[in-house]
């Protein structure tokens, strides 16, 4: 039993409807695809033909403005005035003194100062030594006449030379008699006796002024 189809339901009177839609649909899709193909194609375009400036403002290096340079010193001339060059220059010389033929102008002598000398001063060395009576020779004469060997250097063989230091004052006496170096045996005392008993010494003299003088004489004592 075939079932009926009711008006509303059946579909092919609606076939001619539907397809033209689908057409109008497809047609309406192509022209749009062409539209937009061109409006993409013309913002290319237009966009291609546009300067472009902006890798050129972006390569340029950015500079650096260098400080100005110091001002230049200046140094001072030096002028060389050559070795053959002489400079004169004048002097005047005013003198208010009016010299007369009658004027006698005295020498002018510098005296060298007094050395004050002390009166205690002792002296190693002077211009003029003390001298005993008679010279060396007076002296030699002297010690012989009254030097007297000791017995007991003579007993044990005792023989050499005694060193005596003496002071010659300024008035030619002999004072402060001392052994500076001895051998023994009596010899020593004997010595400084015979020393001691001198008669006076010419007193030693420095500027010509007498002064205390110390003096150092050997004297030798041999066995025979």
């Amino acid at each position: 039993m075939e079932a009926k189809k009711t008006p509303k339901a059946d579909l092919s009177k609606k076939t001619g409807m539907f397809l033209n839609l689908g057409l109008m649909i497809s047609v309406g899709l192509v022209l749009f695809a062409f539209e937009y193909k061109s409006y993409d194609d013309g913002l290319l375009k237009d966009l291609g033909s546009i300067d472009d400036d902006f890798e050129e403002l972006l390569d340029i290096p950015i500079t650096e403005q260098p400080p100005p340079p110091p001002p230049p010193v200046e140094q001072p001339e030096i002028k060389e005035i050559p070795d053959e060059v002489e400079i004169e220059e004048k002097i005047e010389v005013n003198f208010d003194v009016d010299v007369q033929e009658e004027t006698v102008i005295k020498e002018v002598v510098i005296e060298e100062a007094p050395v004050e000398e002390k009166a205690d001063e002792i002296f190693d060395v002077v211009e003029n030594m003390p001298t005993p009576p008679g010279g060396m020779e007076g002296w030699n004469k002297y010690l012989s006449k009254n030097l007297k060997y000791p017995t007991q250097a003579r007993r044990m063989g005792i023989e050499g030379t005694v060193y005596v230091v003496f002071v010659v004052n300024t008035d030619g006496s002999i004072q402060d008699v001392d052994i500076l170096r001895g051998i023994g045996g009596g010899c020593d005392e004997e010595a400084m006796r015979v020393v001691k008993n001198a008669p006076a010494w010419e007193p030693g003299r420095q500027r010509g002024r007498p002064v205390r003088v110390k003096m150092r004489l050997p004297i030798r004592f041999k066995l025979s």
